[in-house]
């Protein structure tokens, strides 16, 4: 996450300040365990989502989180035939060059692997590092996803500010020459934000990818859902989407649209 805030005005529209989510959503993210419980409850209907064409994808995992957040929603893209994979860097805590050295060469080595480009789903400041990663090697990477992710290029839109300051300090935003002071940038590769007016982490303003950010030559879009922001990576709905984007062939996307009996899921199917 960096602090450099964007333009007041932004096409002729004035931002509204960053601020963090409502405290009452905060403390409402123990809702995130029903979630959990939903995701499992309708694993036989997940199961029928689109499958794949068997592509690696690359999940990345929230502020202070492992590789065990996204063990769910791995084996779920593994049984909808994805090569998913946990990221190798441990515990999301320290963002450095360090850091982006294993994310490149894991990514690297995937591609090389492969032979395809990786699809990359990240969650929280997960989707941030998976947004940086692809501009760096977008020949590599076919799609980014990012959940709940503060991608406004301000802090102040999380409540986790202070605590990701403890930790990091400003070393990100001086990271390969200023990488990471332009995180509202849309990266040059297909990219989609999924984002909840109800979570309690990330406000949801900082989650949307504006339309005057956006990469001139690729496709984006922003998906709302009914969820919270530790259920993000769980939540029914959030699968149903992302098996819908993860499914597109290469080269050939469109916006997404639910199904009709999927609807019901959605608050909205986009905001571009």
């Amino acid at each position: 996450m960096a602090s450099m805030a964007p333009s007041p005005h932004a096409g002729g529209l004035e931002l509204p300040a960053a601020v963090p989510p409502n405290r009452f959503w905060t403390l409402a993210e123990g809702r995130a365990f029903f979630e959990l419980g939903a995701f499992y409850a309708s694993s036989p209907f997940l199961m029928n989502l689109a499958k794949g064409d068997g592509h690696s994808v690359l999940t990345l995992p929230g502020f202070m989180a492992t590789n065990s957040s996204t063990i769910p929603m791995r084996r779920l893209l593994k049984r909808l035939n994805y090569d998913a994979h946990g990221w190798e860097a441990g515990r999301n805590v320290r963002v450095n060059e360090e850091l982006l050295s294993s994310l490149e060469h894991q990514l690297t080595r995937q591609h090389k692997e492969s032979g395809r480009k990786v699809s990359l789903v990240g969650w929280s400041l997960g989707g941030v590092l998976a947004r940086e990663l692809a501009k760096l090697h977008p020949e590599k990477v076919r799609q980014v996803i990012s959940l709940g992710s503060p991608i406004s290029d301000d802090r102040n839109h999380t409540s986790a500010a202070r605590l990701f300051k403890l930790f990091n300090g400003d070393e990100p935003e001086k990271l390969r020459g200023g990488q990471f002071e332009g995180l509202d940038i849309a990266p040059p590769v297909p990219t989609t934000s999924i984002w909840t007016k109800t979570d309690g982490v990330v406000h949801w303003r900082g989650s949307v990818q504006h339309p005057h950010k956006g990469h001139e030559n690729q496709p984006f879009e922003n998906i709302e859902v009914y969820a919270s922001h530790c259920g993000l990576g769980v939540n029914p709905s959030v699968m149903v989407a992302l098996a819908d984007r993860l499914a597109q062939k290469e080269g050939e996307w469109s916006p997404f649209l639910p199904k009709p009996h999927q609807r019901i899921l959605f608050p909205k199917t986009s905001m571009n």
